[in-house]
This record gives structure tokens, C-alpha cells and sequence, in this order.
């Protein structure tokens, strides 16, 4: 994006809060008419923005901050127990870094993630042009994380590369695999590559303390909260 050119801000119509009930929820957006770039994301992301394909939002709603914009300070991240059984359950998978570009083999994955995951919600039954939109970028720089086992594809983690740190934008994987926690795995696999390629911090999207799935995120300790214009250490 051109120094010159004034980065504007929307905000969205308020809609039903997807995480908690009784709630409305407004997003404040990043112009989507304008060219946007890895030098803006970089800033943006920083201020608690996430990427949703090729747009910049972060929550903006009236009266309501239960989200908050988690990151992990991975130098400091001490993998624990648990961690440690996850690790070593999935020591037969082998990771593959690819381009954030489409793949036939990645969208019947996610289509047979969503399905499985998220029946009967606005996700389910995602086209071609639906993942796309959602998870494909022609100005990010973007991996596409496969982990198998042998040729067979078993889980993918989309992770952008920012200049202070890798950003987990989505993971999706066989739900067939439960007893293998590949979510948390693919986790754990981006704290290790974020460490290896010395940088700072993983960016982990919204945490919600009141929403029991987003709670997950509770157990990567130590984390930082982008709350009232700063990042917090968080106790959870």
C-alpha cells in the first residue's frame, strides 16, 4: 500500500454473536476497496486485526470485550505434559511446508472437516469459491502446513508469516483422527516452527473465557491479551 494512501476503517452491521448468547456482534474492518500489503498487515496485526482471506477485521462491538486477541511469546513457552504426550503420539506424521495456493486434496479435507464439525451451521457444505474466499491470499505470505501420515493427508494448518511472528489463521483435519488431538498438535508444531525461525510470537486468534469452545486456547501459557490498546500477560 502507498505511504500516502490514509487506511480507512469500517464498521459491519451488528448480526447474532456467533460466540455468546443474547448478544450482538459488529467487526471494524480495514478498507476493502484499497491494495492491501504485508507491511500493513504487519502493523495491523499488531493492533489485534486477524485475516479472513484477504480482508482485516478485528471485533468492534458496543458494551462487549470478552474477545480478546491472544498471542503466544514463544520463547518463553514451556511445552508440558500433556503437550509432551501429543508431541509423542504423533511422532509418525511427517510436516510438509506448501504455498498458500489452492489444493483439490486440502478443500475435500476441510469440506469433510466442516461437515463433520460444524453440521447445520453457515459453514456447512462449503463450495470452492467458499474456501477460497476464507483462506486463500494473493498478497500474504502464507503457508499451507500438511501433516501426514505416510501420503495420507491428515490435517492442515494455514499460517501466515508476519514481521513479528507466524499468525495460526485455521487448522482443519480428518475427525476421524480425534485420539490424535491434531488441532492441539498443529499448535504446538507452529510454536516450534515460530522458535526455529526466531521470531517472537504466535498469534492465535480470538480468546472467549465465557465461550466453551475458544476456551482451548487457555492452556498455552504464557500468553499476552490485546486488551485496551496493549498487550497483557494473561492469567486465564
Amino acid at each position: 500500500m502507498n505511504d500516502q494512501t490514509k487506511l480507512q476503517f469500517y464498521a459491519s452491521t451488528p448480526e447474532p454473536c456467533g460466540y455468546l448468547p443474547d448478544r450482538q456482534s459488529v467487526s471494524a474492518f480495514a478498507n476493502p476497496h484499497l491494495d492491501m500489503d504485508m507491511a500493513t498487515y504487519n502493523e495491523l496485526i499488531q493492533i489485534g486485526f486477524r485475516r479472513s482471506g484477504g480482508y482485516l477485521y478485528r471485533p468492534h462491538c458496543n458494551d462487549c470485550e470478552a474477545c480478546i486477541s491472544l498471542r503466544i511469546p514463544v520463547k518463553d513457552y514451556r511445552f508440558s505434559r500433556n503437550d509432551k504426550r501429543t508431541l509423542r503420539k504423533n511422532q509418525d506424521l511427517n510436516l510438509h511446508l506448501n504455498e498458500g495456493k489452492f489444493s483439490e486434496e486440502h478443500f475435500e479435507l476441510y469440506r469433510h472437516y466442516i461437515n463433520s464439525r460444524h453440521s447445520g451451521g453457515s459453514m456447512e457444505n462449503p463450495s470452492r469459491s467458499d474456501y477460497h474466499r476464507f483462506l486463500i491470499c494473493d498478497w500474504t505470505d502464507t503457508s499451507f502446513i500438511e501433516l501426514r501420515q505416510g501420503r495420507k493427508l491428515l490435517a492442515v494448518a494455514v499460517t501466515d508469516t508476519t514481521s513479528t511472528g507466524l499468525s495460526a489463521v485455521y487448522t482443519f483435519f480428518d475427525p476421524q483422527q480425534q485420539q490424535r488431538s491434531l488441532g492441539h498438535f498443529a499448535i504446538l508444531k507452529q510454536i516450534e516452527l515460530a522458535q526455529e525461525n526466531a521470531v517472537p510470537f504466535l498469534y492465535l486468534g480470538y480468546w472467549i473465557k465465557d465461550c466453551e469452545k475458544m476456551r482451548y486456547k487457555s492452556r498455552y501459557k504464557p500468553a499476552e491479551g490485546f486488551i485496551r490498546d496493549s498487550w497483557t500477560e494473561l492469567n486465564n
